[in-house]
C-alpha cells in the first residue's frame, strides 16, 4: 500500500526572560481530504521559523510576517517552478518590503529585520533555507546533525552580531540546502533562546527519550532552555517524517488508466458533446480530429470547433507513453500566451482519455516555408519574434519545449504563430517529484535538437534557443546549419557552421554572425537569453561583430578554413607538379 507525504509536528513558543515574544514559527500541510490534495504532492509540506532581532524596533512584526507570507506565498507560485527558485524569489521579496517598512516606518536599517529558517519538504527531498541565526538540525538513527550555520560574527567572547538577516539590507544572500528525507526522519527548528543554553548533547537526549512524541520534544526543550537560565524568547518545532510517498507501480498505472482509450472515431461520432467532423492527422501514435462542440454557444450560426488528440490502442498497455499523454496536457493547461495552442474541455466530464485544444485555421510554418522559399528579411524576423514570444512564456516557468521545429508551429489567418504540442515539455518543478514511471531520454526531431541531447545532457533554455536559431537559418537559405542530421549518427555528428550567407548572399553579415552563436553547437557559448538573440537577429551588435572578427578563421568559419587549406594544398601540389613535369 502507498503512502501520501505527512509528518508529525510538535511547537512550543514563549517569551522567556523577555517582556514580549518576538519569535515565530508557522507550518502548513496540504489536506489530503480537499481541494489541496494535488499540492501534497506539487508543492509539498512548509515549516518556517523566525526570530525578531534584538534591537530592531519592528522586530516582532517582521518575523511574522516573514513565516506567514513566505507560507501562504509559496503555494502561489506556478507548479512548474522548482522549490529553490520559488521560495529564493518570495524571500527575495519579502527582504525587499521588510527593509523598505523598516526605513519609512523607523528611520533605520534596523527597523524590521529577522532570523528565518525553514523547509519545504517535497516528494522525497527536503528543502532547506536560512537566513540568520535560528536553526534547523536533523536527527537520523543515532546522528544528531545541525543543518544550517549561523550568520553570526563575534566581536569579543560576550559580544557578536548578525551578519545576516532579513530586513537589514537590500541585498538578501539565501543559504540554501537540498537533501534526501528518509521516514523517521526528525528535523528540529530552533531560535538561539534554546541552542545557546542547551548543548547539542542534551538536545539529542530530548529527542532520542521522546521520538514518537514530538509536541512533548518540543516542550521539554523550551522547559530545558528555561532551567538553564535561557535570557531570550524561547522556540522549539519538531518535525516527524512519518511517510514519503512511493507509490505503487500498478496503484499509479491504474490512476492513468481509469479512462479507458476511445474507438476509433469516424465522421458525425459524438464523444462527450464533441461531434467528429474529420480526421487532420493519424500516426502509430495518436489520431487527430476537427470536431465541432455541440454543448457550446454558437456564433453566427455555428458551435466553435476545436481539435481532438486521441491515444493509440498500440500503447494501451504502456503506462510510460500514457504518462506523457497526460503530461502534454498538464503542460497546456498552466500556459498563459497568444502564441501557444491553448488546451480546452475542462467543462465537462470526459468518458475516454483523449485531450481538447483549440482549433487553429490556417497552416504549419513547414507548409508557409515550402509556399514562400524566399521570405523577406523582416518576415523572417516577425515569425522569429512571435516565436520567441511563446517560448520565452515557458522559460518563466521553467519550462522548457525541447522540440522546436516548424512542424510543431502553427499560423493562423490572422498571421500569429502558435506553438503546439508540449509532449516532450521539460518542467523543473515535475522533476523533482519521483516517479514511478521511467521515461527514455526525450530528444525531438534530430534536424532541430540541440547537439547536447545526443550526448545524454539535460536541456536548457539555450536547447530552445538553439531550435529557434535553426528555424531562422532554415526560413533564410532553405538549409538546416548543419545539413541533415541522422539520429542515429547524432552523437557523432561534427558540427561545422555553413555561413547563411553562402545559400543567401541577401543575408547581412551581422545576421549571420547572430544566427552562428544561437546555434554554437557548445551550449556556454550560445545566447543566455531569449531577448538577446531577438536584439540580435533585429539590429546589428556592434560588438558580437568586432568579436567575431577576432576570432581565428578557424574557429569562426571552420568550413571556409578547411577549405582554404585544401584549396592551398591543391595549388602547391599542381606547382610541384608543374615542377616536375620541366
Amino acid at each position: 500500500m502507498s503512502h501520501s507525504l505527512s509528518i508529525k509536528v510538535g511547537q512550543k513558543s514563549i517569551a522567556g526572560a523577555k517582556p514580549d515574544n518576538e519569535d515565530y514559527l508557522g507550518v502548513y500541510i496540504p489536506s489530503e481530504d480537499t481541494d489541496d490534495a494535488i499540492q501534497l504532492d506539487s508543492k509539498g509540506i512548509t515549516v518556517a521559523i523566525a526570530d525578531g532581532m534584538s534591537g530592531s524596533d519592528g522586530g516582532k512584526e517582521a518575523s511574522q510576517v516573514s513565516v506567514r507570507q513566505f507560507i501562504d506565498d509559496y503555494y502561489g507560485t506556478p507548479e512548474s517552478w522548482t522549490v529553490k527558485q520559488a521560495a529564493t524569489k518570495i524571500l527575495s521579496a519579502l527582504n525587499t518590503w521588510l527593509y523598505s517598512q523598516g526605513q519609512e516606518k523607523y528611520g533605520t536599517a534596523k527597523g524590521m529585520v529577522t532570523t528565518f529558517s525553514a523547509m519545504v519538504l517535497k516528494s522525497q527531498t527536503a528543502h532547506l533555507f536560512h537566513v540568520g541565526d535560528s536553526r534547523i538540525y536533523r536527527l537520523r538513527g543515532k546522528d544528531l546533525v545541525q543543518m544550517t550555520r549561523d550568520h553570526r560574527v563575534w566581536i569579543t567572547n560576550d559580544r557578536d552580531y548578525l551578519s545576516r538577516a532579513i530586513g537589514i539590507d537590500t541585498h538578501l544572500e539565501i543559504d540554501y540546502r537540498a537533501s534526501s528525507a528518509q521516514e523517521g526522519d526528525i528535523y528540529l527548528f530552533t531560535t538561539d533562546g534554546i541552542h545557546d543554553f542547551v548543548s547539542d548533547k542534551e538536545i539529542h537526549e530530548i529527542l532520542n527519550l521522546n521520538i514518537s512524541d514530538p509536541q512533548k520534544a518540543a516542550e521539554q526543550l523550551v522547559k530545558a532552555a528555561k532551567n538553564n537560565d535561557s535570557n531570550d524568547n524561547i522556540t522549539a518545532q519538531v518535525v516527524k517524517v512519518e511517510h514519503l510517498p512511493e507509490p505503487d507501480k500498478t496503484e499509479f498505472y491504474e490512476q492513468l488508466t481509469q479512462l479507458p482509450f476511445p474507438p476509433d472515431l469516424k465522421a458525425g461520432n459524438i464523444l462527450d458533446g464533441y461531434k467528429i467532423l474529420r480526421e487532420l492527422n493519424a500516426s502509430s501514435r495518436s489520431q487527430v480530429y476537427l470536431a465541432e462542440d455541440t454543448l457550446s454557444k454558437k456564433t453566427k450560426g455555428q458551435h466553435r470547433k476545436v481539435v481532438i488528440k486521441t491515444p493509440s490502442v498500440n500503447f494501451e498497455d504502456d503506462p510510460s507513453y500514457i504518462d506523457l499523454f497526460l503530461h502534454e496536457e498538464w503542460v497546456a493547461k498552466r500556459l498563459s500566451s497568444p502564441h501557444l495552442i491553448k488546451v480546452c474541455g475542462a467543462d465537462r466530464k470526459r468518458t475516454f482519455l483523449y485531450t481538447v485544444v483549440e482549433y487553429v485555421e490556417g497552416q504549419s510554418l513547414k507548409q508557409w516555408m515550402a509556399d514562400n522559399p524566399k521570405p523577406s528579411l523582416t518576415q523572417v524576423r516577425g515569425t522569429i519574434d512571435q516565436i520567441a514570444r511563446g517560448l520565452r512564456a515557458m522559460h518563466r516557468l521553467e519550462m522548457i519545449h525541447q522540440d522546436l521545429k516548424p512542424d510543431n508551429i502553427l499560423l493562423d489567418k490572422f498571421n500569429t504563430l502558435k506553438i503546439i504540442d508540449f509532449g516532450s515539455t521539460k518542467i523543473a518543478g515535475l522533476a523533482e517529484i519521483k516517479s514511478v514511471v521511467e521515461h527514455n531520454a526525450i530528444v525531438g526531431t534530430a534536424n532541430y535538437s540541440a547537439p547536447e541531447y545526443f550526448k545524454g545532457e539535460s536541456g536548457t533554455n539555450r536547447s530552445d534557443i538553439y531550435s529557434l536559431g535553426v528555424i531562422a537559418y532554415e526560413m533564410l537559405t532553405g538549409h538546416l546549419p548543419y545539413g541533415e542530421i541522422s539520429p542515429q549518427r547524432a552523437s557523432k555528428k561534427k558540427f561545422h557552421y555553413t555561413s547563411a550567407r553562402q545559400y543567401n548572399p541577401m543575408v547581412p553579415e551581422w545576421m549571420d554572425v547572430c544566427l552562428q552563436k544561437a546555434v554554437n553547437p557548445n551550449p556556454e557559448k550560445r545566447y543566455a537569453l531569449l531577448s538577446e538573440f531577438v536584439a540580435d537577429f533585429s539590429k546589428p551588435n556592434q560588438s558580437l561583430l568586432e568579436r567575431n572578427a577576432s576570432q581565428p578563421l578557424i574557429e569562426r568559419n571552420p568550413l571556409a578554413f578547411w577549405r582554404g587549406l585544401a584549396l592551398i594544398q591543391l595549388i602547391i601540389i599542381l606547382v610541384l607538379l608543374y615542377l616536375y613535369a620541366k
